[in-house]
């Protein structure tokens, strides 16, 4: 099926579950036996946004926002309670043959490999499951193989395999059919610095060389900020921001961070120039953070008044924005505002 315009729409999606629950003790676990109580939990509620062919979109929010529960209505794992969802012309959970085998999950925590075969036996499996004539599985293990250097690690037990190699497999299990749509869950967690960077580097070229369209889910800000300019960002089940990183940072946190380091080591009260803040990656100088509509008058006090041997001027972190975004404060309202 031929898709034009979004990939992905969803128009008031909609996830409650009903969550049983009671007190404490004997007498209200035998109460419980007979008439349970339960409570609505809104895990998702009228969220709605569009996804163009090729984007890789950041889907951002604090744990128990949503995302995950979102990324299995697409996937077809779970049907919402209201709302409507397109992925490349299908509606996910129907369960259509065509679609799963145009998309895929991949789940950092939950993995698709078996545990006690080699890497290379799941990867049949799913050639089978998938129906991949032998030419073409062939052709994309190889291109898998050349962007994650699957070989010495795709004949090995699952369970021998370290954190950073089963994602590899797992990242190449859920790309063998060739998916017009990735959804990323965390697809990073819980690996060193070393493996994110090159999990960050094989999503990039995936991404250049397919053309697929990415949806993904991380708590490490530098993987959105390698791989998306777009982020959604999910608060408590509600959308709360659509759009470029950059107005993000624009619209909730309009501040510049100014490093500076000076050329004498006498002391300077840095706070009559802006709020000091502390930062880890670079001790050698010092940082203030000011409103972005005076960083110029700021900086030009600083090199009139003081020593300074080197000065920069910087966004503030991702993290920090972010951060803001889920204040009580901030609302959809003041976010699109």
């Amino acid at each position: 099926m031929m898709q034009t315009g979004n990939i992905i729409k969803i128009e008031n999606l909609s996830k409650t579950y009903q969550v049983p629950e009671r007190e404490g003790g004997f007498g209200a676990a035998v109460r419980s036996f007979f008439k349970r109580t339960y409570r609505d939990v809104h895990a998702v509620e009228n969220v709605s946004f569009q996804i163009m062919p090729g984007e890789v979109v950041g889907f951002l929010g604090p744990n128990g926002a949503g995302k995950t529960t979102t990324l299995k209505m697409l996937s077809g794992l779970l049907h919402p309670t209201a709302g409507s969802a397109r992925v490349l012309g299908f509606t996910p959970w129907e369960l259509k043959p065509d679609y799963l085998r145009s998309m895929t999950l991949v789940m950092g925590q939950r993995s698709r490999l078996s545990w006690d075969i080699p890497a290379a036996d799941s990867f049949l499996l799913n050639q089978a499951i998938y129906r991949i004539p032998d030419d073409e599985y062939k052709q994309t293990l190889n291109e898998l193989d050349e962007l994650l250097d699957l070989a010495p690690i795709v004949k090995k037990p699952v369970r021998n395999l370290s954190l950073g190699e089963r994602m590899k497999c797992e990242l190449a299990a859920g790309l063998l059919h060739r998916p017009k749509v990735l959804f990323l869950d965390e697809p990073t967690i819980g690996l060193d610095i070393t493996a994110q960077v090159r999990t960050r580097a094989f999503l990039q070229e995936y991404n250049r060389r397919s053309g697929a369209t990415i949806l993904l889910t991380s708590h490490y800000m530098a993987d959105v900020t390698a791989l998306c300019e777009r982020v959604i960002i999910i608060h408590q089940g509600h959308l709360q921001y659509d759009g470029g990183l950059t107005d993000l940072s624009r619209k909730i946190a309009p501040f510049k961070l100014i490093g500076i380091t000076l050329g004498d080591a006498g002391l300077h009260d840095l706070s009559v120039y802006g709020t000091p803040v502390k930062n880890d990656e670079d001790d050698e100088k010092s940082f203030i953070q000011v409103p972005a509509l005076d960083v110029a008058a700021i900086t030009a006090r600083l090199l009139a008044d003081l020593p300074v041997h080197d000065i920069t001027i910087t966004d503030p972190p991702i993290e920090d924005v972010i951060e803001q975004a889920f204040h009580p404060t901030n609302s959809v309202v003041n976010l699109e505002g």
